[in-house]
């Protein structure tokens, strides 16, 4: 079942992608262009500044491709899209003062995701694939200290997007939204 449309499958065989997570993806799409991530991840922070995230939440193609060619399926690399997306804008975030030029930027992209977290939030962690519900686990275990990692802000946004196009691009042009 791939988010209330079930048996519907989209061309070369990937879940469908429900109406309104393909409509998100599109804003978040738009919010995610080159200008304005280069503007808000990188012009507006100090040269070379970085965020320290786990390990777990770079999320890279390399990854979905490894993933994929593991039989995960596409409904449950969304999921982890999502989680862990949504989590580095809000790593992004807390480095951030209210002040900051990048703070409205970042808050729409929260919308966005929280937006989107609605999509989700009828989807359970039993209902994927165990490596991608031990993933998101990780990531939203308070208290667990893994291995940590410094990302520059717009590395995080880039791979968000990339990791995006991959997931939602066929499934939300094949004209089953």
């Amino acid at each position: 079942v791939a988010f209330g449309c079930p048996g519907v499958l989209a061309v070369l065989g990937l879940e469908a992608a429900a109406p309104g997570e393909c409509e998100l993806t599109r804003l978040l799409q738009d919010k995610l262009q080159y200008e304005m991530r280069l503007q808000y991840m990188k012009h507006n922070f100090p040269i070379d500044y970085t965020v320290q995230v786990q390990y777990e939440e770079v999320l890279r193609p390399s990854n979905i491709t490894r993933l994929r060619n593991g039989t995960v399926s596409e409904v449950a690399l969304r999921y982890l899209w999502f989680h862990l997306s949504s989590q580095a804008v809000l790593r992004i975030r807390e480095v951030l003062p209210e002040k900051h030029p990048s703070w409205k930027y970042t808050q729409e992209l929260g919308h966005l995701f929280d937006a989107l977290g609605k999509e989700y939030s009828k989807y359970r962690q039993t209902d994927v694939e165990a490596v991608v519900a031990d993933l998101v686990k990780l990531v939203h275990s308070a208290g667990v200290e893994s291995r940590r990692k410094a990302v520059r802000p717009k590395a995080l946004l880039d791979n968000c997007l990339k990791v995006m196009r991959m997931l939602y691009g066929a499934p939300c042009e094949s004209g089953t939204d």
